[in-house]
């Protein structure tokens, strides 16, 4: 049995309510009740039956959910850590980066024939 999803495929809103459906599920798995969840959490029970509903969640909502549920460690599954391109490897010769380049602002010349206006 395949149980991964095409999340390609499907609109934001769909998506949504898939996440809230997975966490509603390990919500039950662990035997918690809204209320519990949501006192461990940190947040409210509706905002937590808005995220399982699939109402949409902030980003410090869904940590805090995942932390009450003990599953931080899924973030990591979620979005992992992109490695340094090919390009800026051979740039830094093995260094890692540290900032980015930005822009940069040229000095402006002190012409040598100023004067004071005389």
């Amino acid at each position: 049995m395949n149980f991964e999803m095409n999340f390609e495929t499907m609109s934001d809103s769909a998506i949504s309510q898939e996440l809230g459906a997975r966490l509603r599920r390990f919500r039950l798995n662990r035997n918690f009740s809204q209320v519990q969840l949501a006192t461990r959490a940190g947040i409210g029970r509706r905002t937590l039956q808005k995220v399982e509903d699939g109402e949409g969640a902030t980003l410090a909502t869904l940590v805090a959910i995942l932390r009450g549920l003990g599953l931080l460690s899924q973030l990591d599954n979620f979005l992992r850590r992109p490695p340094p391109s090919p390009v800026q490897m051979a740039r830094m010769q093995g260094r890692q980066r540290q900032r980015a380049s930005g822009t940069r602002r040229r000095k402006k010349k002190v012409s040598d024939d100023w004067s004071w206006g005389d």
